[in-house]
């Protein structure tokens, strides 16, 4: 296995010490331990990127130690201040976009329009983050009592600590990070193995950032604001296990969210998560066949169906089932696969064999049950053995047709799979489509408006998120990011998920001369 020759990005180069990059990183230190040496593979050709050691327990525990006195400090900080730092690393992203979306696509695979998409969302999170910071509001509430005024307000947490997945190794952080500076806590991210080198980018942007706020530069020398920790299992275990962690976000599949919170829970810790997602769209006979077509393909496809988002199963009116098949089939023939680093590429890689072979499994195991694979969901080869197709594991999208009660139909199956299912009534698809474990994004295709505003009613999608007429990916920020059931329940970017990161005091002042109880509760005069 080669190493790639050319280094990937200048901001990172730098940190390469003896061919390792620092296992630990942050504004105030940078650490290369000596431990089991591990490496980082682009799924681009199989090449390995980066070299890390994982650091020791100790080492970690000292981390944490330091972030939570930074939190001490952070917290006095005001809030505008802290925006200020935002405002920076959000200006610092804008000048190295380019940069920051080649390294996402060495690391994670994803063809680099998306990439650039997923810094472009990293640099709005950072803008609405700024105006947020002078926005940290609580409310003013009626006491029953006289001459009495309640109020609540929200103060900074503590130590946040960041799970990333490696589908979005800069967006999900800065989806908390951001958030989370400006309401006063000190971070400490432990990135996806697959995308280490994204982690010490963001950290950088960081650093540099604090260069430029003067009322944080000299303060926060030697005092980490914000940390990374690369690492394995073990690592995530001591992290989310420590007490002196006020919140674990944590991004990634059902099963890793749930051994989180068992771990949080156990210390009777907070957990924000953001975990797996079944989504489906429902396609009526009243669509418009051509925009839903669109938004299948990019919602099925895209990251090569490796989003949380992504588009797993499509139930369609059985009277436009075949008419929508041809077209599906029709759009899938004319993807273009291969280096995710050429811009004629629709469609790049899977992040690594194991992907593959899990996607292969579903395939067999859905036909098993019932299902019809109608096209693709084989790996693409070519004649030559130094091909990059050859060197990744390039597939091309899998459609299968498949009834709604078959047991696969439960499972993320995280790759380019699309199952088509069909109903009869629009009652009949609300029941396919909430019959899933998952709760995270769904969609509706329809020109009828009482269709469409039963499916967002109570009645309709039971998941956090439910659109109208476009696709179950590509979010915006400015709305909460979340679902429900065994997708975990949490909330990250927009509307209010800042309170995630805050504490609410509820208080209560008495300006008058008198003691009255609430409730209307009397006593006998005890008074001197």
């Amino acid at each position: 296995m080669n190493k790639l020759t050319k280094k990937p990005l200048p901001l990172i180069s730098q940190l390469e010490t003896d061919d390792f990059f620092p296992d630990i990183f942050s504004n105030a230190q940078c650490i290369f331990s000596h431990l089991k040496p591990w490496q980082s593979i682009s799924p681009i050709a199989g090449q390995e990127l980066s070299r890390f050691k994982i650091s020791d327990s100790d080492t970690i525990a000292q981390c944490v130690h330091h972030a939570y006195y930074a939190f001490l400090q952070f917290r006095n900080i005001p809030a505008p201040v802290r925006g200020q730092l935002v405002r920076h690393i959000g200006r610092l992203a804008r000048e190295q976009k380019k940069q920051l979306a080649t390294l996402i696509t060495l690391e994670s695979g994803k063809i680099y329009q998306e990439a650039l998409g997923e810094v472009q969302e990293m640099i709005d999170v950072c803008d609405f983050a700024v105006g947020l910071s002078r926005q940290l509001h609580g409310l003013t509430i009626a006491s029953e009592r006289p001459d009495h005024r309640m109020m609540e307000q929200w103060h900074p947490l503590g130590v946040i600590t960041i799970i990333s997945a490696f589908n979005f190794p800069m967006a999900v952080w800065a989806w908390n990070a951001m958030l989370a500076l400006v309401c006063g806590n000190t971070i400490i991210w432990k990135p996806a193995r697959q995308t280490p080198l994204c982690a010490l980018a963001c950290q950088q942007l960081v650093n540099q950032a604090l260069e430029q706020v003067s009322e944080l530069k000299n303060l926060f020398n030697s005092l980490p604001l914000s940390t990374v920790i690369q690492g394995n299992r073990e690592v995530v275990t001591q992290l989310v296990s420590d007490k002196r962690i006020a919140l674990v976000s944590a991004t990634g599949s059902c099963t890793m969210g749930a051994q989180v919170y068992q771990k949080v829970a156990a210390r009777l810790g907070r957990c924000l998560l953001e975990l797996g997602g079944n989504n489906a769209m429902i396609v009526t006979k009243s669509a418009d066949l051509s925009l839903a077509l669109r938004a299948i393909v990019f919602s099925a496809v895209g990251t090569s169906g490796q989003r949380c988002t992504t588009l797993r199963r499509v139930i369609v009116h059985h009277s436009i089932k075949d008419v929508l098949i041809k077209k599906l089939i029709s759009a899938y023939d004319s993807i273009t696969i291969g280096d995710p680093l050429d811009e004629a590429n629709l469609l790049g890689p899977l992040i690594s064999a194991q992907s593959y072979r899990k996607m292969q499994d579903a395939i067999s195991t859905i036909l098993s049950q019932g299902g019809q694979l109608i096209y693709g969901g084989e790996r693409i080869t070519n004649n030559s053995a130094e091909h990059i197709l050859n060197q990744g594991y390039y597939v091309r999208p899998a459609l299968v047709v498949a009834s709604a009660d078959l047991p696969l139909m439960q499972e993320e199956t995280f790759a380019p799979v699309l199952y088509i299912v069909v109903y009869d009534t629009l009652e009949q698809a609300i029941e396919i489509h909430n019959n899933v474990r998952q709760g995270l994004s769904s969609a509706i295709f329809t020109e009828n408006m009482r269709e469409a505003e039963l499916f967002l009613s109570a009645r309709g999608s039971d998941c956090g998120i439910a659109n109208v007429n476009i696709g179950t990916s590509g979010a915006e920020i400015g709305g909460a990011f979340g679902g429900e059931k065994e997708t975990g329940g949490g909330r990250e970017s927009g509307s209010d998920a800042w309170k995630n990161y805050m504490r609410r005091s509820t208080n209560t002042i008495n300006y008058g001369c008198d003691l009255p109880l609430a409730q209307g509760i009397t006593f006998a005069d005890q008074s001197p």
